[in-house]
């Protein structure tokens, strides 16, 4: 068995149409065509070919700790905390890895822990 990559990251969310704003609007993620589950959902599209699905399951949603959560990476850490801000967004960082690697730490709508960060120097 060779696990190549990360193919997707799927969350619970209470409001699929309010995380969908969040992660459409605040994150910039492209929508992508979703299978015709029997339950609410959204898909968004990672990158190249990495994928965030959101699940639909009503108010029972549980936040998390922090150790729980899932990176994306950007290209500029600034401009991701300037954009952030503009949408006013609450977010701890950008702060540094001890390799060096930047970090912002945020919530979703549900809680659902996000890290967005950049790869260490070098």
């Amino acid at each position: 068995m060779n696990v190549t990559q990360l193919n997707h990251v799927a969350i619970h969310c209470a409001d699929v149409a309010r995380s969908s704003d969040f992660y459409s609007k605040v994150l910039g993620l492209e929508s992508i065509p979703r299978p015709a589950f029997d339950f609410p959902g959204a898909w968004f599209r990672i990158g190249r070919d990495q994928e965030l699905h959101l699940i639909g399951r009503g108010p029972q949603v549980h936040t998390v700790p922090r150790e729980r959560h899932y990176a994306l990476m950007v290209e500029d850490i600034k401009d991701t905390a300037s954009h952030l801000r503009r949408h006013g967004i609450d977010f701890v960082g950008p702060r540094p890895r001890p390799d060096l690697a930047m970090q912002i730490f945020l919530h979703d709508p549900d809680g659902h822990v996000v890290e967005l960060c950049t790869p260490p120097p070098g």
